[in-house]
């Protein structure tokens, strides 16, 4: 499901409690966590970050690889997903910061962790900066794994291509809202360059003294049921414009109605894996 440029609004309980609820419930998190902790190398780590890691859904998946002996550090500027993440994950091998991911590196000792693993969030963030906290607390030969949703990267799946049968629910949400509500979508701007593309991505890695060690094209495979689960958290929820949730999700409801269940949809992702070089012999 193309994941949204949702910013604000993760400090409120209602979007942590419905977004925990979600990653219970459906795959999408596990998968993309699950694939990302196994890129990072985890295995004889001693300290990872989950940067970015809302209410651990990440954390949970690197707590499964890593010795155990190893410290897990979850940094999120968000303290209501925290709360929730405190309650649900208990592993003692686990902390949690509150902060920003662009200070990390006032949180965590120079050259210490093994890895940092980011899922689903590093264009919500500050590249540049979060890419040189990163560069400061990573080990020589440290990684640092993370994803780009498609649409902020500018690629696409072959699967996303062939699996499209039909208009999306965001495109249907839209059409109920215009037609049901008098809704104006905003103008489409077709030449608008992606946030990050890879080529951006690279230079940011670089300017911080990251190299790029690997890049993968992946897709990830859902229902319309589950992109409906989606959408549903507030944060989430369109369209935008001057409507409370429960319009919103009375919209979303006609719209869903309009589609199959088990419809597949499918949401493409950049997913990179960077180094701190190995320091010279």
């Amino acid at each position: 499901m193309a994941p949204q440029d949702a910013i604000l609004g993760w400090d409120e309980d209602s979007n942590a409690e419905a977004y925990n609820a979600f990653t219970r419930d459906h795959p999408m998190y596990d998968a993309t966590s699950r694939d990302l902790a196994r890129r990072g190398h985890l295995a004889d780590a001693s300290l990872v970050v989950d940067l970015c890691g809302g209410a651990g859904a990440t954390a949970r998946a690197i707590l499964d690889l890593v010795p155990a002996h190893a410290r897990v550090v979850s940094v999120d500027n968000a303290a209501a997903m925290q709360r929730v993440g405190r309650r649900t994950l208990t592993d003692a091998r686990l902390t949690w910061i509150t902060s920003p991911a662009e200070r990390l590196a006032d949180h965590l000792r120079a050259s210490s962790a093994d890895a940092v693993v980011c899922n689903s969030a590093i264009w919500k963030t500050d590249t540049a900066a979060v890419f040189a906290a990163i560069a400061d607390i990573l080990r020589p030969g440290g990684r640092f794994v993370f994803n780009i949703g498609g649409g902020f990267a500018g690629v696409r799946h072959p699967d996303e291509l062939s699996a499209r049968t039909g208009p999306s629910l965001n495109a249907l949400t839209r059409q109920v809202a215009a037609e049901d509500h008098g809704y104006t979508p905003p103008p489409k701007d077709a030449d608008r360059p992606p946030k990050l593309p890879l080529e951006t991505v690279t230079e940011q890695l670089s300017a911080a003294g990251l190299t790029v060690v690997g890049t993968e094209v992946t897709a990830q495979h859902s229902t319309m049921a589950e992109k409906k689960a989606w959408l549903s958290i507030p944060v989430f929820t369109r369209p935008e414009g001057n409507f409370t949730h429960a319009q919103r999700m009375k919209i979303l409801d006609a719209a869903y109605a309009m589609t199959t269940p088990s419809t597949p949809a499918v949401t493409s992702w950049l997913v990179i894996v960077a180094q701190r070089p190995e320091a010279p012999a």
